[in-house]
């Protein structure tokens, strides 16, 4: 078992050294890289050059990358969405585009995980966002993509039609599985969509990455664990029970000093280690 944090904590500004720093430094081994470009410019060879450097000399491993869901995070000016189920065509192939792109990280980076949203939130302004046919169509694009890198492809539990748990386990079984497939858990979204102990047991046989954060039950506020309202001693139990040994990953909202959420999140891992060790 390995706990890492994702760079969706320094998310609004440019991924530097020093932040993977302060990650070591808390006592994380892994990393997931949220493939942004105002926050890291994936199609940058010297930026992929850096970053292995700076994982190197922290002593972190590159555990998965985020596949981009835009081009900008934040900061005023337009930005563009990217969604691989979109029903016009050509944003569809612009945001497999990106998604190849990401994935070349590999190739100077070996990592293990590409975590992919299919589509976006109900509710975004986009209402073509979330067709079916369109995401297979890039899933089966961007699997073919991952395949000889040797990247598997983890689809994240997100709100909407095609992304909650029992929509998910249809399509690897029904549409695509295979290996190199499987499914990103994310507690938030899954606490948001109902019960997360039933979203681990229905997801159960394709779970090969987490996203590990918590809220109320109404906003995805991405907060350390034990701040929101997930019962976590209940869905680790469960992730226990369903034999999960893979990375539990932290995707924390950079809200307040990085160092301040780091030493929540350290102690949130804490409890996480007690209540795995006890189950």
């Amino acid at each position: 078992m390995r706990f890492g944090i994702s760079t969706h904590l320094y998310h609004d500004r440019r991924l530097e050294r020093a932040h993977l720093a302060q990650i070591a430094g808390a006592g994380f081994e892994t990393i997931e890289l949220f493939a942004t470009r105002s926050h890291f410019d994936y199609r940058d060879g010297a930026a992929v050059t850096d970053l292995s450097g700076w994982l190197t000399e922290t002593g972190l491993t590159l555990n998965s990358v985020h596949a981009p869901i835009t081009d900008v995070f934040a900061g005023p000016g337009p930005r563009t969405t990217y969604s691989n189920a979109v029903g016009a065509n050509d944003r569809r192939e612009a945001a497999v585009r990106e998604t190849e792109a990401a994935l070349g990280i590999a190739r100077t980076i070996p990592f293990d995980i590409l975590v992919l949203h299919l589509g976006t939130p109900t509710g975004m302004k986009h209402p073509d966002d979330n067709h079916r046919g369109a995401a297979l169509r890039s899933l089966d694009e961007i699997c073919r993509a991952a395949e000889p890198l040797g990247v598997r492809v983890a689809i994240e539990v997100i709100p909407n039609r095609l992304s909650d748990p029992a929509s998910l386990v249809a399509i690897l079984d029904d549409e695509l599985g295979g290996p190199a497939t499987g499914i990103c858990l994310d507690f938030g979204h899954a606490h948001l969509l109902g019960d997360v102990a039933d979203a681990v047991e229905t997801v159960a046989e394709h779970i090969i990455a987490t996203h590990v954060h918590d809220n109320h039950g109404r906003e995805d506020e991405h907060l350390v664990p034990y701040r929101g309202s997930i019962p976590w001693d209940q869905a680790l139990v469960t992730m226990q029970k369903i034999g999960y040994e893979g990375t539990y990953l932290l995707e924390l909202a950079g809200s307040g000093a990085a160092d301040g959420v780091l030493e929540e999140a350290r102690r949130a891992r804490e409890r996480f280690e007690r209540t795995l060790a006890h189950a």
